[in-house]
């Protein structure tokens, strides 16, 4: 049995028809229930366009908006916002065309020259989960690669014509790689941006998910004409919700990237992908991500997940933050929606929250206030001599930049 429901339950939240209308056009299926609502909402005539295309452009979900309007009520919309969505749907093909075209190129390179790769996110996601590159907005291309190959990699990167986004004094870089897991490339000629992992999250969000592991579970799948390896399912379904939660689930497509990837794959191991979550200290993250996906998109949950999903209450009130978060008003339809009030590298008690192991929590904490970043090094440059210092100015800095009023609601 699944508990799949397609209840929109932003609609009162919000007020507004706009939201209610980009949670309706957020999936690739269209069903007549959401197309009769779709409708509907048109008809009303309350639509403000601007506002929409706005929140659908930071939600990444334009192309999906076009899929569905086009498709069912394109008479119902004004020609020239139509015309703005079939344009940017179209843009958006032709991007990520070209960028599964770099991304079968590079991976080419890499096996020439014996460096096993894997894909995730980007043109594979598209492919894998909702069947249609066009369909998914995404800019950069994501490339794991196992630890001891990271220098060929990267030198195979910069005879490409890819430059490093930060280069780093030799202190700094042995710094890097024991905080970080991954070095951004881009290519100027074309502005294709390569993310070189070769771990899946940082050492801050204690996720220690071995990606040896990940390599013995491949799968492999169908990409613009060439097979390239993925990951399995549940190994994937949960890099997805450990990333989501990562960044507060702010940007209502990786909720959809979720309830297209359970859509397309009814034969997922939930017991094992539980299990797994469980062991690694994330399935908070976990069933936040599922409980999201059948909330506000109705992805079909088996009744034994989905009451999983229900029974820690921490799992509720995450929820309820980041729909409170998912549709804040952008003023003047200029500005950008209020992500994370702090930046990537700064301390949140969201990310405290989300970890249902004491453990995880101070780890995070004691990573957030004493290990330094790109951001450390780019705010004042220190000689080589001198790095150890940052381990001193990291917490100073983080201190004059957040204050007390962040530390009482870690565990209030």
């Amino acid at each position: 049995m699944v508990d799949s429901k397609r209840s929109i339950s932003l609609e009162t939240k919000t007020g507004r028809p706009e939201d209610e209308l980009l949670l309706l056009c957020a999936r690739v299926s269209r069903h007549s229930e959401e197309a009769d609502r779709i409708s509907a909402l048109l008809q009303q005539g309350e639509i403000d366009w601007e506002y929409l295309f706005t929140m659908a452009g930071e939600h990444r979900m334009i192309p999906l908006l076009y899929w569905h309007l086009g498709a069912t009520a394109s008479a119902a919309v004004p020609k020239t916002a139509l015309g703005r969505l079939r344009d940017y749907f179209h843009y958006n093909n032709l991007r990520n065309l070209s960028l599964t075209g770099e991304l079968l190129k590079l991976l080419r390179v890499f096996d020439a020259h014996g460096v096993p790769t894997v894909p995730y996110k980007g043109p594979t996601l598209a492919a894998l989960a909702y069947g249609n590159l066009a369909l998914r907005e995404f800019n950069d291309l994501d490339i794991l690669v196992h630890e001891q190959d990271i220098p060929r990699a990267r030198r195979l990167l910069v005879s490409m014509g890819y430059r490093q986004e930060d280069r780093l004094a030799r202190a700094q870089e042995a710094a890097f790689l024991k905080s970080q897991r991954e070095y951004v490339f881009v290519y100027d000629g074309s502005g294709s941006v390569v993310e070189l992992h070769w771990a899946i999250m940082p050492r801050i969000y204690s996720f220690p998910l071995d990606p040896e592991r990940l390599w013995e579970r491949l799968e492999q799948t169908s990409l613009g004409g060439s097979t390239v390896p993925t990951f399995s399912p549940e190994d994937l379904l949960l890099i997805l919700c450990v990333h989501g939660s990562k960044h507060f689930w702010h940007r209502l497509a990786w909720i959809c990237d979720v309830a297209e990837l359970i859509r397309v794959h009814e034969t997922i191991d939930w017991e094992q992908l539980i299990d797994r979550a469980s062991t690694l200290g994330s399935e908070r993250m976990l069933f936040l991500g599922l409980f999201l996906a059948n909330d506000l998109l109705g992805a079909a949950l088996p009744k034994t997940v989905s009451h999983k999903t229900q029974a820690d209450p921490a799992v509720r009130v995450l929820a309820e933050q980041v729909k409170e978060w998912l549709f804040q008003e952008v003023k003047g339809f200029t500005g950008t929606l209020a992500e994370d009030p702090f930046n990537e590298s700064g301390f949140h008690p969201f990310r405290v929250k989300m970890r249902e192991r004491l453990r995880d929590k101070i780890r995070y904490c004691a990573h957030t206030a004493l290990v330094p970043t790109i951001e450390d090094w780019r705010f004042l440059p220190l000689p080589g001599l001198l790095s150890p210092l940052y381990y001193v100015l990291r917490p100073i800095r983080l201190a004059g930049r957040y204050g007390p009023r962040v530390l009482k609601q870690v565990f209030r």
